[in-house]
């Protein structure tokens, strides 16, 4: 890969690069068509990284369809797929341990111990081998993208970060590679997380953030199976909680929902107006 992609350079091609888990679906492929939108060359990774699951169960049951991906990213003008081994990535444990600051602390940092610090691992050694010029996120896994952000600064990495827009299914649902595990039924109710979000955004004018987390919580858990885990409404720049709209110029509603077994995660932007509609009430 790395030869591969030093000879792309020397050419003075610019690099673009999409790190994945796979099992993709047409959220990852809109990643890599901005991708190279933007670059000269389109390369995308496929590895279930170990360090990140902290529940040994999700990392078992999470899907992989290596042969169908590639075959999509090929259809896709992708250039280059790396799909290395656990051994190759990790020929030996990774003991780094990053402060991430406030970015990680919350919300997954909180409910996934050790998450984020295998995020930073994984992602700090495919930007090693890759060298890439700009690196594409999908804006569903909101808080990783805030992650990467701050590792990319702590070391110094000369890497654009660049956060693409939720790519959603018809009924709202967000693209994820876990929806594949929701049976019928379980598919039929999940939009409604995505429904509440959006409806949250017009509740929110003239009431409080507590309010509005009231709202969206107790909408969902009255819908069995959703089981809501955590909403947070944090600011959209250090991802820390804010009580009152007025302590942010971008809150974000960011939320994880058990959907039976499945957790799936999703977020809404509200209006910077939210505060002074708040206060003309």
């Amino acid at each position: 890969m790395r030869e591969a992609l030093a000879r792309e350079r020397q050419a003075g091609k610019r690099i673009g690069f999409v790190p994945t888990m796979g099992a993709l679906h047409d959220g990852h492929l809109s990643l890599a068509e901005r991708c190279r939108m933007d670059n000269d060359v389109c390369a995308v990774s496929i590895f279930v990284n170990p360090t990140q699951f902290n529940d040994r169960r999700d990392l078992a049951s999470y899907p992989r369809t290596l042969e169908k991906d590639c075959e999509r990213l090929s259809e896709g003008g992708c250039d280059y797929v790396f799909a290395p081994s656990d051994a190759e990535m990790y020929p030996e444990p990774d003991t780094r341990v990053f402060d991430l600051g406030t970015v990680a602390r919350g919300m997954e940092g909180a409910f996934r111990p050790g998450h984020f610090n295998g995020v930073a691992q994984i992602v700090s050694k495919l930007f090693q081998v890759l060298e890439p010029d700009s690196a594409y996120f999908g804006e569903k896994d909101f808080q990783q993208v805030a992650v990467v952000r701050e590792m990319t600064w702590q070391l110094g990495l000369p890497v654009q970060i660049v956060a693409c827009p939720i790519l959603r299914e018809p009924d709202g649902l967000a693209m994820s590679s876990r929806n594949v595990r929701l049976t019928a039924g379980q598919r039929r109710i999940a939009p409604l997380i995505a429904a509440t979000l959006k409806e949250s955004r017009t509740f929110a004018a003239g009431k409080s953030v507590r309010e509005v987390i009231d709202r969206v919580v107790n909408t969902l858990n009255q819908s069995p199976p959703l089981r809501v885990e955590y909403f947070d409404i944090v600011d959209g720049t250090t991802l820390l909680p804010i009580r009152q709209w007025d302590e942010s110029t971008e809150p974000v509603g960011c939320i994880a929902v058990y959907c039976g077994e499945v957790r799936l995660i999703d977020n809404v932007k509200y209006e910077q107006g939210v505060k002074n509609k708040h206060n003309c009430n």
